[in-house]
């Protein structure tokens, strides 16, 4: 049997992995800019966690989850989403106890659905993700949106649009499901069987149905923006107000519902409008869940976050020819003459390193010519070089591969000589 990495995974080689770590650093920075921490959970969590959260009338918990029972009978489920469980572990941390509110985080997770394979969409995916719990603030909602938009720019991508609606409180959605219920009734044997099921447990999500999107039914269907209470339409008021005065600009879609079930008031989403980006051009979804820290057995805490696929960030990159700077580079190459000097290079290697140097060596007993390209492929920015005439004068020659000056500098002075061309760890 020829090994293959299972379908709707990829592995991630080092050329890949230097750009996923360009922007989980600029996501980082941001983040902390905005006063977000980090947190992370476990890859699995009790299933319990998703069906009572995510809820059981989705696509996720219904279709996509990589669910089995563990040794103890346990039913163990691999995350597919990552809200559920932060709020999970808000709760059982206590978090809320603490001073410091609301509770701003972020994560970087690995997700699992067992879903078709698509461009941009995989079975193992990884998210990038922001959960404000704690505060009932639509200035909250504009931050979170805020954080998402100016990430995408900071990136280099233009192509973008951010989409808003209301879902409103929990009378106003009460409201419009009733609306929803008596207007699909009457085509409820036209649509798909997901719909029917969905008719009376969750009739929202019919006008997120992807198999009957194009029914006569869906484009008249009553708008859940005709149906927010005054509360609502107030709390929607205050955060457009909020993104028009950070110049966010936006598009309301009454339309918008998003797939989940615990999410109230705020839904966005932001997609790519990049020419040849593909027909899936969703980059980010979220919105705000005031009650699903109940359904979780936790105290009333309101929330609002995001998830953002990294695998379709990457790829709206690539779409809008963004090149990041992630280039393969070196401070130093140390080439080594003569097998008497191995260990003094072995030596002068690791003290660089352990200074905060970019530094490598032939491992492949190379000859001079050899070593310099491989110097060259590394791109490195200086060349030390140690023969055995210089080890017993105790010296290094050293390149520079821009200029091609070569200077002879001591053994002991090396070091740092070097932190001073190229910097390294400031003691």
């Amino acid at each position: 049997m020829k090994m293959k990495a299972p379908r709707g995974t990829v592995d991630l080689l080092p050329e890949q992995t230097r750009r996923w770590q360009y922007v989980e650093q600029v996501l980082r920075n941001l983040s902390k800019s905005f006063n977000y921490e980090e947190i992370r959970t476990p890859l699995f969590e009790h299933t319990e966690v998703f069906q009572r959260g995510v809820g059981d009338t989705t696509d996720i918990v219904q279709k996509e989850m990589y669910t089995f029972d563990d040794r103890g009978g346990r039913s163990i489920t691999l995350r597919p989403e990552g809200t559920a469980p932060v709020v999970r572990a808000y709760i059982e941390n206590k978090l809320f106890g603490s001073p410091i509110q609301p509770t701003k985080l972020y994560y970087f997770a690995q997700m699992f659905r067992y879903e078709r394979p698509q461009h941009g969409r995989m079975r193992q995916l990884n998210q990038f993700g922001v959960e404000v719990l704690g505060s009932a603030d639509p200035a909250v909602d504009a931050e979170v949106i805020a954080l998402a938009m100016t990430a995408y720019q900071k990136l280099g991508l233009r192509s973008i649009k951010l989409v808003i609606n209301s879902l409103g409180d929990t009378e106003s959605r009460n409201a419009h499901r009733q609306a929803l219920i008596k207007h699909f009734t009457p085509h409820i044997d036209e649509l798909c069987s997901d719909c029917t099921n969905r008719l009376t447990k969750n009739p929202l999500r019919i006008l997120d149905c992807k198999a009957d999107r194009d029914h006569p039914a869906m484009k008249n269907a009553p708008s859940v923006l005709d149906y927010l209470n005054e509360e609502s339409d107030e709390y929607f008021t205050k955060v457009k107000t909020y993104l028009d005065v950070m110049d966010i600009p936006y598009t309301v879609d009454p339309t918008l519902v998003r797939g989940l079930d615990y999410y109230n008031h705020t839904a966005f989403e932001i997609m790519s409008e990049a020419e040849g980006f593909g027909a899936i051009t969703t980059l980010l979804g979220g919105g705000r869940y005031n009650g699903l820290a109940e359904q979780l057995g936790g105290p009333n805490t309101p929330g609002i976050g995001f998830g953002m696929g990294l695998e379709r960030l990457l790829l709206a990159l690539e779409s809008e020819n963004i090149e990041l700077p992630v280039k393969r580079e070196l401070d130093v190459f140390v080439v080594s003459i003569g097998e008497n000097t191995q260990t003094e290079v072995v030596k002068i290697v690791q003290q660089m390193r352990l200074e905060g140097l970019k530094v490598d060596k032939d491992y492949q007993d190379r000859k001079i010519k050899a070593q310099f390209k491989a110097a060259d492929r590394y791109h490195a920015k200086y060349v030390v070089i140690l023969g055995e005439e210089e080890l017993e004068n105790k010296i290094v020659k050293l390149k520079s591969m821009d200029t091609g000056e070569e200077t002879e500098i001591s053994i002991d002075q090396l070091v740092l000589t070097m932190k001073e061309k190229c910097g390294g760890n400031q003691k």
